[in-house]
């Protein structure tokens, strides 16, 4: 705990981090008065990283990203909390950034978005994916998480102001490890779907892969990242694709 900082929790959900758990730590320890990780299990350091460096670590079982989010918010007492994933960090401007907010504490201002950006080993994607204005710091109080899997957003009671810097997102340090991870997102969010009453179609599975991929080559130019940036788009692609043939499995099954 940093007695000094302004009064800000992190709230942190996490499992098997411990490649990039030491720098989500590091970016935040100058910001904020407590840090809190909720920790769904992991078998490797992460537990042991959290606790060297100062954070409070609490088990919960994992039951899907809103609800670990959700609670890893409530069991912040600060007046303002930021969320993070294990694998985000803040660089160093949108920490400052945050610091300034959180010490004015505008009555005004319910949360502050900040932009997120990928990075993959040391390289950062400038256009893949940009802009992606994330809302991750928040009054208490004010928000809660809610919406599909595996994305889901904090929706506020109140005026949102977008704030400098980038979260750095470092989802991923291999491609065989990207593309596992777009499976999996396309499979939990077609049963998240599924759940909300969304249908899923052929036409839906023909158009919506090369849309999201074409998507980030021409719209975020993704292109201008190099290599990487082709590699993400056709990754965007495989989501897509992945998450409407197991959409349509589903809502054909269901009939």
């Amino acid at each position: 705990m940093n007695e000094t900082a302004p009064d800000l929790s992190v709230a942190i959900i996490a499992c098997d981090a411990e490649r990039t758990i030491t720098r989500t730590l590091s970016s935040v320890a100058g910001v904020a008065r407590r840090v809190v990780v909720v920790d769904s299990g992991s078998t490797d350091r992460t537990v042991e990283i959290c606790r060297e460096h100062g954070a409070e670590v609490i088990h919960r079982e994992w039951e899907g990203y809103a609800r670990q989010k959700q609670y890893a918010l409530e069991q912040c007492d600060s007046e303002w909390v930021l969320s993070l994933d294990a694998d985000e960090s803040l660089d160093a401007e949108a920490e400052e950034e945050v610091s300034r907010c959180v010490k004015s504490n505008d009555p005004a201002v319910a949360a502050y978005a900040v932009n997120r950006r990928v990075w993959f080993r040391d390289r950062e994607l400038r256009h893949t994916w940009q802009p992606e204005w994330i809302t991750r710091v928040v009054r208490r109080g004010k928000g809660r998480w809610e919406g599909y899997e595996p994305h889901p957003a904090l929706i506020v009671n109140g005026e949102v102001r977008r704030i400098g810097g980038n979260i750095r997102h470092h989802a991923f340090a291999t491609i065989s490890e990207f593309v596992q991870r777009q499976v999996g997102h396309g499979l939990v969010t077609a049963e998240s779907y599924y759940k909300m009453g969304r249908t899923g179609s052929p036409l839906k599975l023909l158009v919506s892969p090369p849309t999201a991929i074409l998507q980030q080559l021409l719209r975020k130019t993704s292109w201008r990242d190099g290599w990487i940036g082709w590699v993400a788009a056709f990754g965007a692609g495989i989501q897509a694709a992945v998450k409407h043939m197991r959409l349509l499995e589903l809502s054909r099954r269901s009939t």
